[in-house]
């Protein structure tokens, strides 16, 4: 498991240090859109709390924290209306997976028809 690494862009947007377009936070997590868009709506969900990845998240996080922040993302898609139109949840997790940033997020995408999944 890699160590955290406080100077991660994410760790400076909860800090305030880069400001974000944001969506919702509280004291637990944040929830910002994406600067590089995939979808007509691209919004980050990312806990307070410092862990790298998913599985860094639920290896240390309590469970209270963990059903919170998983509560949070349906918050999320209530807020930007799209429960009955559809969306997509992604978490990339390590190298294979293409993770840029080492603190663990959730991508939500929708407002659009995001197309199949492909696989090799």
């Amino acid at each position: 498991m890699k160590e955290y690494n406080n100077t991660n862009i994410f760790a400076k947007i909860i800090r305030g240090e880069i400001p974000c377009n944001k969506v919702y936070e509280d004291k637990e997590a944040l929830c910002f859109y994406d600067i590089n868009p995939q979808a007509k709506i691209h919004v980050l969900l990312i806990p307070k709390g410092e862990y790298v990845s998913y599985d860094d998240f639920v290896d240390k996080a309590d469970d209270k924290t963990i059903v919170s922040f998983f509560n949070k993302i349906n918050l999320i898609i209530k807020k930007l209306k799209l429960e009955t139109s559809g969306f997509r949840i992604i978490s990339n997790t390590g190298i294979n997976a293409n993770q840029e940033v080492p603190h663990f997020h959730i991508h939500i995408l929708g407002g659009e028809n995001l197309g199949g999944i492909n696989s090799k």
